[in-house]
């Protein structure tokens, strides 16, 4: 798959020096412009949980707004995760040091070779999770987390055929009733 290199990506990138503060979240998920996934503090916490502590590499792949990223990024324990979206992109949370863009959604991000984790929050289409897969699953990534609608993973789960797959609907860690989280190990 095609990908930006450096020089490219630093013409594209859509500046954001100074983040806004993400909105505060509560015990009740929330939908917020941007994100699909609905957001609570409890759920974001959860997330803790489950992603690598920085150092290590968190690509979340179709950022968005980068609120989610944003709030992974924020408090006493913030994570090394770089949102990627694709162009022209919407990102308004998150800083240049930590968001990229691809020209399409076709388009993958080599940083995914680095990372350890993966984040696909309602990816647009099975094809690009499969993709990224093809491209980058023998590099450094141990974790994926797919998180979205229950109705959708069938879609996803042949996916991960070969990696250990522990489902969770969100409603149980903060979220909605009609979401899920899938986490994908090696």
């Amino acid at each position: 798959m095609a990908s930006l290199d450096d020089e490219t990506h630093r013409k594209h990138e859509k500046s954001v020096e100074e983040p806004p503060r993400p909105p505060v979240l509560t015990a009740k998920p929330a939908v917020y412009s941007g994100c699909c996934l609905g957001l609570s503090a409890p759920l974001i916490t959860h997330f803790h949980t489950l992603l690598p502590p920085s150092p290590s590499l968190v690509l979340s792949v179709g950022s968005g707004f980068g609120l989610l990223e944003a709030h992974l990024n924020a408090g006493p324990s913030p994570l090394n995760i770089v949102g990627v979206e694709v162009e022209p992109s919407p990102n308004v949370y998150l800083p240049v040091s930590s968001h990229r863009i691809v020209h399409g959604s076709r388009f993958l991000e080599p940083l995914a070779g680095e990372a350890t984790a993966w984040l696909f929050v309602y990816p647009r289409r099975v094809g690009l999770v499969q993709e990224y897969l093809a491209e980058y699953s023998e590099g450094s990534v141990e974790k994926i987390i797919w998180a979205g609608p229950k109705a959708d993973w069938d879609d996803y789960v042949g996916c991960f055929s070969g990696w250990d797959v522990i489902i969770q609907s969100t409603d149980e860690v903060g979220g909605r009733p009609w979401e899920l989280i899938a986490v994908a190990s090696k």
